[in-house]
């Protein structure tokens, strides 16, 4: 933080009454935001910094308000300075479902709570009540996608995409995106997994699953979240485990195409694991993080595993062609230009 971005921090605290308060640094996250931790006799609040213009506080604290209408755990934002990108936060604590996991919790018992939450979500949620979010469609859901072949392809190849090969890398993912959306839609969180997850003991029911890091929310298919939380990039989830949180979410909604719920799993899936791929590599090469690089295997077999699904041959075939297994490895760590 630069001392001018520092002085106007320091004015944000003392104008919302915590000028006082020591402050401690909670986490970084991936993107451009940062987390403290402030603490002023007794109480205990958090600071989000996300600078502008990549973005846009108020977003926050506008989905924690749709997730508190809906009777969910949300932090309730109690000061703003829109313009500088400073939001102060209710503190949920520090027991995420990975620390829980950690020290012992019941890891399907945890699950069951995420998945019920989701559920309660998305029959809470109004029919196709957009709320002003974007649509998780065919734009953004290619856009997402192509940081695999902008970063990743050529890490790992030593050259730029030849154009043949990215014309028909994007029809294979052109043809596979109505597959991903003939679900029901609804609000989708986007990195809806253990370590942004909270568990909050005082709490009852669905309410007791605190929920962070939801500002990229976006409306788009249910099934998308599910992806995010059993195809965890950090945590391996068992086969089993992840066949039962399934059939628990598909179990509330009677009315759920089986077929067209299991290939949109499976096509977000590899939408959202292409994604993260090419994330992780341009954290390591653009922005100088290179810690993500060793979660890229665990991704890989995921991602493999989504491509078996019958209705994504042609993608698969791709895949094949462009890029066979012995080709799929970590990129070289490079400091950021």
């Amino acid at each position: 933080m630069t001392a001018a971005r520092e002085d106007r921090c320091l004015r944000f605290l003392a104008e919302a009454g915590w000028g006082e308060a020591e402050r401690r640094v909670l986490t970084a996250d991936a993107s451009f935001r940062r987390y403290d931790r402030l603490n002023r006799a007794g109480e205990s609040a958090v600071l989000m910094d996300a600078p502008p213009p990549e973005k846009d506080v108020s977003v926050f604290g506008h989905i924690a308000g749709l997730l508190r209408d809906l009777n969910l755990s949300a932090p309730r934002p109690l000061a703003m300075d829109r313009d500088a990108g400073f939001l102060l936060l209710e503190d949920f604590g520090d027991r995420t479902f990975t620390r829980a996991l950690r020290d012992g919790a019941d890891e399907a018992g945890l699950y069951r709570l995420a998945v019920d939450t989701l559920i309660a979500l998305h029959r809470r949620w109004p029919a196709a009540e957009r709320a002003g979010l974007p649509d998780y469609e065919g734009d953004l859901l290619m856009e997402e996608v192509t940081r695999f072949i902008d970063w990743y392809l050529p890490a790992v190849t030593g050259r730029e995409a030849p154009a043949p090969l990215r014309e028909s890398f994007e029809q294979a993912w052109r043809d596979v995106i109505p597959i991903m959306t003939a679900v029901p839609h609804s609000l989708v969180l986007r990195d809806y997994h253990v370590d942004n997850l909270i568990d909050l003991e005082a709490r009852e029911g669905v309410a007791r699953c605190g929920l962070l890091d939801f500002q990229d929310a976006v409306f788009g298919p249910v099934t998308y979240d599910l992806v995010s939380l059993l195809e965890d990039a950090r945590r391996d989830v068992s086969p089993d485990l992840a066949a039962e949180m399934l059939a628990r979410y598909r179990a509330a909604f009677d009315d759920l195409d089986g077929e067209a719920f299991a290939a949109s799993y499976a096509a977000l899936g590899a939408q959202r694991n292409t994604k993260i791929i090419g994330n992780f590599t341009r954290l390591c090469r653009r922005d100088g993080k290179p810690h993500y690089l060793p979660l890229i295997p665990r991704v890989w077999r995921l991602l493999e595993g989504d491509l078996a699904h019958p209705a994504l041959a042609p993608l698969r075939d791709w895949f094949e062609r462009a890029l066979p297994p012995e080709m799929r490895s970590v990129p070289e760590e490079r400091a950021a230009s």
